[in-house]
């Protein structure tokens, strides 16, 4: 089975008509996009989009063989004009299947928020999921599944949706993740081939031809992260988003609750509540039995509390403890560390602040803070095959 994508950007394209965004402004070229419209086995068409006869002609293809034209959403704006030769494009209810004359089968799936998905089988066997912009699969159920070889799905705008796919087993590691609806939420380029990387998925230029099930070299996402960053850097959020599209994730919180802190208290609120609500939390600093135990992702926030208090246990303020055997002890603790970072088999994304670039510390304690964490951080970073530095929201590229 082989799909062309027509069109891979939102239903208003990419750049939007009129806006003087910046992701707008460099959407150029082979970043440029129509709207999604996906051309299958030349006979079924998912979407029809202004231009999509010019788009297949584009792509050396044509739509004089398609049979049965599909809505997965409603169109915004002027109707757009059916071209001649074309059957009248229509929704199939949620739970139907269409058999058609070719040998495709199409079934329609329910969304949660509006809009159609099309599970498409191939006269052959393969399997294709198609999901409409800002939709999520409503009601999938594990045993009840399928497995897809390839997902076209809105990744930026709903990752969501994809960490249910992973959830019930339809998407797997060997199912091609193709990001479509692509809005200017992301920089085109190099930055939104970043971030689909760490999710697993891939973006491929309008008029792409692919086949189903073929294998594609698609970025393995990395076991081990590491993200740094100064003080509201966008560090955590770059953290979650690596995350927000696998489900089941342990959000390992290790600065406690501190009672009667207000202002702790609202820090915390606010990471909660943009955490997917299929994640769980664990509040502790005890990280090495979480990294040695099989289980979903960790995403661990912050290397720089489990500094503090590893530091208080080992009386590294008080300088009599600090050269009796403190220094010593927090050595020992950093190595248990970082050798459950190189064993574990889990999914792990780390967070610690990126310090001593600044102002020396007036106090002795707080310079060997500063000293002490520049050496976890690139004990812990060493262990890891991504690193990245996080300034003013940008991710940079260390390693990996």
């Amino acid at each position: 089975m082989e799909v062309t994508l027509l069109g891979t950007g939102a239903p208003a394209g990419l750049p939007r008509p009129d806006c003087p965004c910046a992701a707008c402004a460099t959407a150029l070229g082979r970043e440029a996009r129509a709207a999604t419209a996906v051309l299958v086995d030349g006979a079924l068409l998912l979407d029809l989009t202004p231009g999509a006869a010019f788009a297949a002609a584009r792509a050396g293809r044509s739509l004089g063989g398609v049979r049965q034209v599909l809505l997965s959403h409603p169109h915004d704006g002027p109707a757009v004009e059916v071209p001649a030769g074309l059957p009248q494009p229509g929704r199939v209810p949620d739970g139907r299947e269409l058999a058609l004359l070719t040998g495709h089968r199409v079934r329609a799936l329910a969304m949660d928020a509006g809009g159609t998905g099309y599970a498409v089988t191939g006269p052959d066997g393969q399997r294709l999921l198609y999901l409409p912009p800002g939709g999520a699969p409503a009601g999938l159920e594990q045993a009840t599944a399928e497995s897809y070889d390839m997902v076209l799905a809105d990744v930026v705008g709903r990752p969501d949706a994809l960490a249910r796919l992973r959830a019930v087993g339809s998407a797997g590691p060997t199912t091609d993740v193709l990001a479509v609806h692509l809005d200017h939420d992301v920089p085109p380029g190099t930055e939104l081939g970043r971030r689909l990387a760490a999710a697993g998925a891939r973006a491929v230029p309008d008029g792409t031809t692919l086949a189903v099930g073929a294998y594609e070299d698609v970025p393995d996402v990395p076991r081990r992260t590491l993200v740094l960053g100064g003080a509201r850097s966008g560090k955590s959020v770059e953290a979650e988003r690596r995350l927000e599209s696998f489900p089941d994730v342990l959000y390992v919180a290790t600065g406690g609750t501190r009672g009667g802190d207000t202002e702790w208290a609202q820090r915390v609120a606010l990471h909660r509540e943009r955490r997917p609500g299929s994640w769980r939390t664990a509040e502790t600093t005890d990280l090495v039995p979480l990294l040695r135990e099989e289980g979903p992702p960790l995403l661990i926030d912050c290397l720089s509390l489990w500094l503090t208090d590893a530091m208080d246990a080992v009386g590294a303020w008080d300088d009599a403890e600090w050269s009796g055997g403190g220094e010593k002890s927090l050595r020992e603790r950093v190595r248990e560390l970082t050798e459950a970072v190189r064993r574990t088999r889990r999914t792990v994304v780390a967070v610690s602040n990126e310090v001593g670039s600044g102002i020396v510390p007036a106090t002795a304690s707080g310079r060997r803070y500063r000293d002490e964490l520049g050496r976890l951080n690139a004990a812990f970073g060493a262990e890891c095959e991504q690193l990245l530095l996080v300034v003013a929201g940008q991710a940079l590229m260390l390693r990996g």
